[in-house]
């Protein structure tokens, strides 16, 4: 794939363009916001179907509510916030009155993760996947670019019961074809290597793509897998690269407890024990500053990502070499 085959876009911008053409395929399709319409693009849904689109006000809890009401009356309902109020202020209306009787709302929460930028570790969400990875039954997105996003959220609407899409603010390079066809929970290889192999979502798919390229040009040959769909997580894909390589690193853009690199952990722990690192936000909160000089802070830049990777691989030759040298002194010893 062409990490550079595109223009950059938000992949809250190709949200709010794949509502907007949903509206007029779906006639039972009502959108919700919590005031935050121009920043979160569901204006563009209220623009070509104000009848279906309803401002709830900054009242997050309610929104929900009201969703998991039109919802159980036959409505395809998509909520929109940022995504730390989105998840954090409303978790127990999405617990109680959307993921326990699995209605059909789709929360599509914008301005996730650390790029979110000047607003500060108050606003910046890494906490998200995690909540709604918990919840029985929610199914948990997080798009690579627009090409994907677009797709994501004609999926979501088609897909029965309830989807936490998660979107950034930052304009991001497209990593998908534009041929791209997009499957839910199917993990796709962007790039095939047998001595890493990095697992990463979101914006980070195209700095794990950046690292890959740093570490080829030293002789590491690097698979990187999109894992676009965090849960149902793609396990038998998961395992299959995981065995063909070394050792396995995962990259995301959320904390790493409850976020991907969880997901990965936990699968491997169980079917694949490998050498493994988890990169993204340690056990800390967001600040502010410009989203670059965030993520050089928090490790996420494609050199540091690099730099990670070198020293996982070596790890995980050490070890194989250990495992060997005991292999051969327990055959010498009988």
């Amino acid at each position: 794939m062409n990490k550079n085959s595109g223009e950059y876009i938000a992949t809250r911008e190709a949200y709010g363009q794949a509502l907007a053409r949903l509206g007029t395929k779906y006639p039972e399709l009502v959108v919700l916001d919590a005031d935050l319409s121009g920043s979160t693009k569901t204006a563009d849904f209220a623009a070509v179907c104000p009848e279906r689109f309803f401002n709830a006000g900054i009242a997050e809890q309610n929104m929900a509510g009201i969703a998991a009401g039109l919802a159980a009356e036959g409505k395809i309902v998509f909520i929109s916030s940022f995504a730390v109020f989105a998840t954090g202020r409303a978790f127990e209306q999405i617990r109680n009155s959307i993921a326990y009787p699995r209605l059909n709302v789709k929360i599509a929460a914008t301005h996730a993760g650390i790029t979110v930028g000047e607003d500060g570790g108050s606003h910046q969400a890494i906490e998200d996947i995690g909540l709604m990875r918990l919840l029985p039954g929610m199914t948990v997105i997080v798009p690579a670019d627009a090409v994907e996003a677009r797709q994501a959220v004609a999926v979501a609407a088609a897909h029965q019961g309830p989807v936490y899409l998660r979107l950034g603010r930052l304009a991001t390079p497209q990593v998908n074809a534009d041929d791209y066809t997009f499957r839910l929970r199917h993990g796709v290889l962007l790039r095939p290597g047998r001595d890493l192999v990095i697992f990463a979502n979101g914006m980070m798919v195209a700095a794990a793509l950046d690292a890959a390229a740093l570490l080829s040009a030293e002789g590491i040959e690097t698979a990187v897998a999109n894992i676009h769909t965090v849960k149902p997580l793609d396990k038998e894909f998961i395992i299959n690269l995981a065995a063909s390589c070394r050792a396995v690193l995962t990259v995301e853009e959320h904390s790493i407890i409850g976020g991907l690199g969880s997901a990965v952990a936990e699968v491997l722990a169980e079917e694949c024990p490998v050498p493994l690192t988890r990169i993204g936000i340690a056990d800390t909160f967001g600040q502010s500053g410009k989203p670059g000089e965030l993520l050089a802070a928090y490790g996420l830049t494609p050199e540091q990502i690099a730099a990670k990777a070198r020293q996982l691989v070596l790890k995980s030759e050490l070890r194989t070499q250990r495992s060997d040298f005991k292999f051969f002194a327990d055959q010498e010893a009988n």
